[in-house]
């Protein structure tokens, strides 16, 4: 009878294997408003979705959002490209967001605003942060396509006008996903192995989406970094990008970059660079070839499962990573609390109360002392006075002073008896204040 009931796990598994395996469910276009944004601090965004009568629950892990263009907040509506699948944990269905953009405002006009905003509040465009571009340079760096019309028109300029120069080209993708990190990649490239006075960025015109690669953050934290001077010749006058905030001067044009840079003609060496082309090509191919392999990888079922789990791992980690902060956090206060316990008890077994209290005692056992040392003189006292007065009620000088003498021979001894002394000898009879020298007449024995 038991066996008909379904444990929570194996239900929710369930309705997982059903939701995920809707292809309905596998590609969901949806707007809405962003509410309860939270960026973690490991790169996954947690959000929800709203409308004026539902939510959903949301996620959009780093590996997505880092090629948003804006920064999502609370408030914003936005146009969603996802899945929806089920949280195994808490057995809630959810929103896995791929993409993401503004709906109303174009996602590159507002993330441009955005970045300017932020990096004019870090003093990233301040003119205090600007090199000097050298009047004279003997070697100028030149980052662009190699294929472009910008190189040409550089080049061409820089041979009209300073021929004594020397020129570096540091060929860079400047359009497309992968071109800001080229072009980052390049101005490092030059810090670290060049010597030159002064580098062009640059390239030629083209809409906000062909220029974007030079609004990316990572391409204006380089330029701000850059120990050489940049010079910023981005499309053509009328366009503006971060990197002609960021960069030391900016030059209409690229042809107006190689003018300011280049005080007269100079002479040009040519870059030979169908190699480099070839090899671009080369690479392209490859790149193309593994995409669709890593398309069909993720079509496959293994591969789609293996993936959920591993979000799902991934969602398990934030929370444990933010239950760990909860409890260092209390293992902290504790410890605190402790501490101030302990010291509160040092505090009172402190050596200055101990000593206070031993030098009461001290002074204590002290008096005690004396009076007993003074108790003692006194008793002693008393005794030897009643000892003398025995002393001198045994004295024989006292008794000698009431009467009686004492007797010697002539050798000095005392004497006791008659038999010490016979008639005729001479004996000394000691008086209280003198002595006689006297002769025994006779001897009579007492009876």
């Amino acid at each position: 009878m038991k066996d008909k009931y379904l444990t929570v796990t194996a239900l929710t598994r369930y309705v997982k294997r059903k939701i995920d395996t809707d292809p309905h469910l596998r590609h969901v276009w949806l707007k809405g408003e962003i509410s309860n944004f939270n960026h973690h601090r490991r790169g996954h965004m947690y959000l929800t979705i709203k409308d004026s009568q539902t939510r959903i629950q949301a996620v959009m892990f780093a590996g997505n959002n880092r090629h948003l263009k804006f920064t999502p907040e609370n408030g914003m509506n936005v146009l969603i490209q996802g899945e929806v699948s089920v949280f195994e944990t808490f057995g809630q269905y959810q929103l896995y967001i791929q993409q993401m953009e503004p709906d109303g405002i174009g996602a590159l006009y507002l993330a441009y605003e955005q970045l300017k905003q932020q990096l004019a509040e870090k003093g990233y465009f301040s003119d205090k942060h600007k090199q000097t571009i050298p009047r004279f340079p003997t070697h100028i760096g030149i980052i662009t396509s190699p294929t472009g019309a910008a190189i040409r028109d550089i080049l061409t300029t820089l041979k009209r006008r300073y021929p004594s120069a020397q020129t570096t080209v540091i060929p860079t993708l400047v359009q497309g996903a992968s071109a800001a990190h080229d072009v980052k990649n390049a101005i490092e490239l030059a810090n670290r192995t060049l010597d030159c006075d002064v580098l062009i960025l640059g390239r030629g015109g083209g809409s906000i989406e062909d220029l974007w690669c030079f609004n990316e953050k990572i391409v204006a934290e380089a330029i701000y970094q850059s120990k050489m001077p940049i010079i910023s010749a981005v499309g053509h006058e009328t366009d503006q990008t971060i990197s002609d905030y960021v960069a030391d001067l900016r030059a209409p044009t690229p042809t107006g970059a190689a003018e300011l840079v280049a005080p007269s003609q100079i002479e040009l060496k040519e870059k030979v660079h169908h190699i480099k082309q070839s090899l671009n090509r080369t690479l392209h191919h490859l790149v193309s070839q593994q995409q669709q392999r890593l398309s069909r990888l993720q079509q496959s079922y293994a591969f789609r499962y293996l993936d959920r789990s591993i979000v799902e791992k991934e969602q398990q980690l934030d929370r444990t990573t933010d239950q760990l902060s909860k409890s260092l956090a209390q293992f902290l206060n504790s410890s605190k609390k402790d501490f101030s316990h302990l010291y509160r008890r040092f505090m009172r077994q402190h050596p200055e109360t101990q000593i206070e209290f031993v030098a009461k005692s001290l002074r204590t056992l002290t008096n005690d002392l004396h009076k007993r040392f003074s108790q003692i003189v006194t008793d002693k006292e008393q005794s030897l006075t009643a000892t003398v007065e025995k002393l001198i009620l045994l004295n024989p000088l006292e008794t000698m002073q009431r009467g009686f003498a004492i007797p010697y021979t002539q050798s000095g001894h005392i004497i006791t008896s008659h038999k010490q002394v016979q008639p005729n000898e001479h004996i000394a009879v000691t008086l209280s204040d003198a002595t006689l020298n006297c002769r025994v007449l006779s001897i009579k024995e007492n009876t």
